[in-house]
């Protein structure tokens, strides 16, 4: 009996679908990819709960004709290419045939789409690969598409989906792959019939302020250097943080051809340019564009299309770096030496006197298998070999098992009774039973306050301090959408926040421990933590909300605190169960013992 035969259609579509198409994000970026290369130069995003019942793209591309609509829902069906030779010419976003296939395997989906010449249009229905209806109908030219219910019939998929929130960010993470690259296309992302983002068309700097900066102020673009280079293998052009613009929250975009593409190795490359410019912490933001011959690279390495090989990485390594680091020199972001203004510098002239020839003495009575006098390997037997061991016959002790140096250094008698003293606004002295204790007075209290906030936030009851003249906190799309799944957990830390317009904040008010402070760095900082973890769960979120606003509210270095403050602090810190490292590791406090003061004198 045979037991190989072909899959339905139907069946391979959606295990072709399994790979190209991932979440709500994987279906934006094909369907918009398409509009781009049928010539649009408007494109509209409408999404529905994070695309999961709604992900609709409209354009004003160059439409179909009723058999390309119905052909293009086959799998393989392209009009990107002809013949395997095309692969290496290639300058659209999509060519596979494989992503309208594989989502409405996967979904139902709708589309209307007119070409100019043509009077009327083309509506086409398909749920899960089966064609529900195909009828002429009345729609503007272009291509208007529906993705309804993605996943319905692959609910293991469908339920293993994340949050709302968390698919909205990922949606907007793809939508900005795709419009940093297509400044002079105006887009629109609507989400739950709330307008996003609004991005006009314009030029490449623009863009970039638009979707990460203030259109109006140009504040994000002032801080980059243009980098622009051409050669006969690749044009480079772009722009570069300057080193003193640098955050720890880093924006870094690669594009090739009109396409994002990750590529850790040239990611070396503008960090090696940077060498010695920045504190280890930080990383350059940098949006760099790279034009090369199509034959010069492969595309064709993954469905997403994002890993992309080049025959010469080396080659275009060396004139990345050599690209970052003359536009950053070019504004004297960075010192440089010439090397030919030897006389300006008044250093002297070389010499050119004969090299003498180094004396190497040798002493012939060297043996190497002499120590002491004695030859360690005689040429007689060696005596009494058995008594080696002796020592193996014998059981030994067993090892202590390994100890905290700092286990109980501090208790909460010492807290109470031992004499205690401030030094310098930024150590406490104890001077307890085990030694004398230094005590780290910003660190303690900012482990204080981290277990105080983050039982605050598991039981919702933090204090609030109302503003007497509010604040407004602007934002950019992500970071709204972050700050609204972080909405609730905000105001139970007190945080009272309304939303003026898509991009804003109103602070009403703020939690009683940080009533004397900036509320908007304090939040800017709570939502860089968060982006910088990849916190996408509430536990995650929690314990850097309470990080970040303990960071904040703890006592600065330089302020002297009371003996009753100070007692008051350490009293507080030994009841937590874990008292002698901060949340991110480290070391509150150390002990110096009697014996190490006294080898001190």
């Amino acid at each position: 009996m045979d037991v190989i035969h072909l899959l339905p259609d139907s069946v391979a579509n959606q295990i072709a679908a399994g790979e190209v198409i991932q979440r709500p994000a994987s279906c934006l970026k094909e369907l918009v990819e398409n509009s781009l290369d049928a010539g649009a130069t408007r494109v509209q995003v409408i999404v529905r709960d994070a695309g999961r019942t709604l992900l609709q793209v409209i354009d004003d591309g160059v439409g179909m004709s009723e058999m390309d609509a119905r052909l293009a829902f086959e799998r393989h069906a392209t009009s990107k290419i002809r013949e395997a030779q095309d692969l290496f010419s290639l300058r659209t976003m999509g060519f596979r045939g494989e992503a309208l296939a594989s989502i409405c395997a996967v979904a139902q989906v709708e589309m209307t789409t007119r070409r100019a010449q043509d009077e009327t249009g083309t509506l086409i229905e398909i749920h899960g690969s089966d064609v529900v209806r195909q009828e002429p109908c009345s729609c503007p030219v272009g291509t208007n598409i529906k993705v309804k219910n993605l996943f319905f019939n692959v609910p293991v998929r469908r339920k293993f989906l994340k949050t709302d929130q968390t698919e909205l960010r990922n949606l907007l993470t793809e939508f900005y792959h795709i419009v940093l690259v297509y400044p002079k296309v105006s887009f629109t992302f609507v989400h739950n019939d709330e307008i996003l983002m609004e991005l006009p068309a314009g030029t490449e700097k623009q863009r970039i302020e638009a979707v990460f900066g203030n259109p109006k102020r140009n504040v994000y673009t002032s801080a980059f250097v243009e980098v622009h280079t051409e050669t006969e293998m690749v044009a480079i052009r772009g722009f570069v943080v300057k080193p003193e613009n640098a955050t720890r929250k880093s924006e870094q975009y690669f594009f090739v051809n009109g396409r994002y593409m990750r590529h850790p190795y040239f990611q070396k490359a503008v960090l090696t340019a940077y060498s010695g410019m920045l504190p280890n912490d930080y990383q350059p933001s940098f949006f760099i564009y790279f034009d090369i011959n199509p034959e010069a690279i492969d595309v064709n390495i993954h469905p997403t299309k994002t890993e992309i090989k080049f025959a010469d990485e080396q080659t275009i390594f060396q004139i990345l770096m050599a690209s970052v680091r003359e536009a950053l020199g070019k504004f004297t972001l960075s010192p440089t030496i010439d090397f030919d203004t030897r006389g300006s510098l008044d250093i002297p002239l070389l010499t050119h006197e004969p090299v003498l020839q180094p004396e190497i003495k040798i002493d012939p009575t060297y043996n190497p298998f002499h120590k002491r006098g004695a030859v360690v390997y005689p040429d007689k037997p060696i005596k009494q070999w058995d008594t080696l061991y002796e020592d193996l016959r014998t059981e030994r002790p067993k090892a202590e098992p390994h100890r905290d140096p700092l286990q109980d250094i501090l208790s909460a008698d010492d807290a109470e009774n031992c004499p205690i003293w401030p030094y310098g606004g930024r150590y406490i002295f104890v001077a307890s039973e085990r030694g004398l204790v230094l005590v780290n007075q910003h660190r303690a209290h900012m482990t204080v306050l981290y277990a105080q906030f983050l039982d605050q936030l598991t039981h919702t009851h933090g204090a609030m301090q109302q503003l007497l003249f509010p604040e407004v906190l602007s934002l950019t799309p992500d970071e709204m959408v972050l700050v609204k799944q972080m909405t609730q957990d905000l105001k139970a830390i007190g945080f009272d926040l309304e939303q003026l317009s898509p991009d804003s904040y109103s602070i009403q008010g703020v939690p009683a421990q940080i009533a004397n402070q900036n509320p908007i760095p304090v939040l800017q900082h709570i939502i860089l933590q968060v982006q910088e973890r990849g916190a996408n769960t509430q536990v995650e979120w929690r314990e850097q909300i309470a990080k970040a606003l303990a960071e904040n509210g703890a006592i600065p270095y330089g302020k002297t605190l009371t003996e009753t403050e100070m007692r008051d602090l350490l009293a507080r810190l030994v009841v937590l169960p874990q008292f002698r490292y901060t949340p991110d590791g480290k070391k509150i406090f150390d002990l110096w013992s009697d014996d190490e003061i006294s080898k001190r004198f």
